[in-house]
């Protein structure tokens, strides 16, 4: 892997924490944004009840709409019937939906996925609406007499509810494309009650994560799955004991690698098609490049325990040889710092809350404790036993998230602009 799969991996490159809340994903090497609380309760139920009282006109707005079209198929899933006959249904994805807009989505995902676009589009009108709304009480809020406190109080309340609306609309829209794709996310990972120990019981689904991608996107997923598993790519059986906080630091990076590979892919593939692509995309400099990924291999793993436990060992020439050319890979190093950067860059707050949150649902809120002399105490950092095959399968999932936080990210903003330029 060359300098650039690595340094993302080891310390990914996203948007620095704005607020002063001080709450923040352990998983993520660089802080997400942190979300003001509120500290008037009165407000926030008003709030919340107005919300809720819009999610349900919007719930029957589409159920007349899905009863009406009767060319419609519904695919009610699993977790509906299970509905049906009185049992618990099973989460379809591992963060619950707290807004009352994300309870609605998260009721058509599991009763009417395909109108999930539909509700998606109501919601974003609302939420523009919303802001519009505000944006003229801000012109009113300049007459003399007006309360500019209790107006600023208020105007933040619903920025950040309409903020965690945002997120939560991304998150669904990421997990109707998993659904779409006839693939289960993981399920939240907590001890087993298989008699091995072992928390991977989750379907495999690797070759159906493989074929959601471009060819030349592939290549750089399978070298950055050489990178954490090392030699031990061939040996998928293997069962391995590791700390869950640094599987899921390998999981949030290989989420943040997936959005960053998705992006430059959408470029290549647009200049592939056109017929501009660069001298230095083509294979010539593809030895050089595996040169440069063996050199940074001890380097990754003295940075990155995680890297180091999974690789087993491997020296940095056997770590070499894993490496496989890659048009994308050469496409990558044309760039200059500053295109790179931009690019490595996650653009929404809202997206890197999405990441932080979904991953801390997905492996717990870890427990850090740092000690007198400022390291951290890993006494209390939780073990658990996954093979090699189910930490592929987490690293196929995490990046295939961060492909689709790209698009729905892109998907949104086109409707209800939100992305910081």
């Amino acid at each position: 892997m060359d300098a650039l799969t690595s340094s993302l991996v080891r310390s990914p490159i996203v948007p620095s924490r704005t607020s002063d809340n001080g709450s923040g994903s352990m998983f993520l090497t660089a802080s997400g944004p942190g979300f003001t609380r509120s500290g008037s309760s009165r407000l926030q139920l008003r709030l919340r009840q107005n919300a809720s009282a819009r999610s349900s006109r919007s719930l029957q707005s589409l159920t007349t709409t899905a009863k009406t079209r009767r060319s419609f198929v519904v695919r009610a899933s699993s977790a509906s019937n299970d509905a049906s006959s009185g049992s618990s249904p099973k989460p379809i994805a591992p963060l619950q939906l707290q807004s009352p807009a994300g309870q609605f989505l998260s009721q058509i995902l599991v009763s009417h996925p395909h109108l999930v676009p539909a509700a998606v589009e109501q919601q974003l009108e609302q939420l523009q609406t919303d802001r519009d709304s505000q944006g003229q009480n801000k012109d009113s809020a300049s007459v003399p007499g007006t309360d500019i406190v209790l107006y600023r109080r208020i105007a933040e309340l619903k920025e950040n509810e309409r903020r965690r609306t945002l997120e939560e609309i991304l998150y669904a829209l990421v997990v109707q494309k998993f659904m779409e794709a006839n693939v289960s996310l993981v399920p939240s990972v907590s001890p087993s009650s298989d008699p091995s120990g072992r928390v991977d019981t989750w379907p495999t689904k690797v070759e159906k994560l493989e074929r959601l991608h471009s060819p030349e996107m592939y290549e750089m997923i399978h070298n950055h799955l050489a990178l954490i598993l090392g030699s031990r790519m061939g040996d998928l059986n293997s069962v391995a004991q590791i700390s869950k906080l640094r599987v899921g630091q390998v999981y949030a990076a290989s989420v943040m690698y997936g959005y960053f590979l998705k992006r430059v892919d959408q470029r290549f593939q647009l200049e592939k098609t056109m017929k501009i692509l660069p001298g230095g995309s083509d294979e010539s400099k593809t030895s050089v490049e595996q040169a440069e990924g063996t050199a940074t291999y001890q380097a990754a793993v003295s940075s990155h325990p995680e890297v180091g436990a999974f690789a087993g060992g491997v020296s940095a020439k056997g770590f070499g040889s894993e490496i496989k050319p890659s048009r994308l890979r050469s496409y990558v190093m044309s760039f200059d710092a500053e295109t790179l950067q931009r690019y490595a860059t996650i653009r929404s707050r809202e997206a890197v809350g999405i990441i932080e949150k979904h991953t801390e649902a997905l492996f717990g809120k870890p427990e850090i404790v740092i000690t007198p002399e400022g390291t951290v105490d890993s006494s209390k950092d939780e073990q658990i036993k996954i093979s090699f095959g189910g930490m592929k399968r987490l690293v196929l999932e995490a990046v295939t998230f961060g492909s689709f936080l790209w698009d729905v990210e892109s998907h949104v903003d086109a409707r209800y602009h939100f992305v910081l330029n």
